[in-house]
């Protein structure tokens, strides 16, 4: 159960703060005519959620926070099956509680606007919402695929017996933040489906109808990436029983 917690707090913590600093930080303030803190800055909080959660549970429960990663880790052999749908569903249950803190703070300067793409850091695909530009279903699908994997091979990389470990979570939280600063404008970045699941619950629409895409393509390419590093990268294999 200390595992279970550990998913919960950590997949809430990684929600609320970077969700939440797309949702209240990241906009141009029009009263003050000062900036926000931008696509850099909501890339940068992604990143420092997992960064202060892995040291924070990690030694509790692994510090995956996001069920592509729990699948990514059970492909490379470090994760073992029978714990794979009470992590997942821990992390889900984590990202929607964060998801609705964030909506009950929002709810206090009044109803919350959820009329656009991308409202209240919903994932997409097809639709102009950062500099003009939209996305087809196969390049956000293709962006999330091949971000997730790359974040898998970092995971595994950094938490290999023959790393440093002490700077694992460093590494992970940077790879996060870039993945962000990749992928904000494509798809508002997922590679995370319990993320992209709690805000698409209480946006609706769209949000909703596209919530196929941000699980299957992250899943997918955290299988690969961990797949990938198993076999082509891994010293020396420790498969988990």
């Amino acid at each position: 159960m200390k595992k279970l917690f550990a998913e919960f707090f950590g997949t809430f913590w990684l929600v609320f703060g970077g969700c939440g600093s797309a949702v209240f930080a990241s906009q141009i303030a029009p009263a003050s005519g000062q900036l926000g803190i931008l696509l850099i800055g909501v890339a940068l909080a992604f990143g420092l959620t997992v960064l202060t959660m892995a040291y924070a549970v990690g030694h509790i429960s692994g510090g995956h926070f996001n069920p592509a990663v729990s699948f990514g880790l059970l492909a490379g052999g470090r994760f073992p099956a029978k714990d794979l749908i009470s992590y997942v569903v821990s992390q889900c249950l984590g990202a929607i509680a964060a998801a609705g803190a964030l909506y009950a703070i929002l709810s206090g300067s009044g109803t919350p606007d959820f009329s656009g793409p991308g409202a209240f850091a919903t994932n997409f695909y097809g639709d102009a919402v950062y500099f003009g530009k939209s996305y087809s279903m196969g390049a956000a699908f293709l962006t999330e695929f091949l971000l997730t994997a790359f974040f898998l091979i970092i995971i595994m990389g950094a938490t290999d017996k023959y790393a440093n470990g002490k700077f694992a979570g460093i590494a992970i939280g940077l790879g996060l933040t870039l993945i962000h600063l990749i992928s904000i404008p494509i798809t508002n970045t997922s590679v995370n489906p319990a993320r992209s699941l709690s805000q698409a619950v209480f946006v609706g629409g769209n949000a909703l109808s596209q919530l196929w895409l941000f699980w299957a393509a992250p899943i997918l390419g955290g299988v690969t990436g961990g797949l990938i590093y198993k076999f082509l990268l891994q010293r020396d294999s420790e498969i988990v029983k």
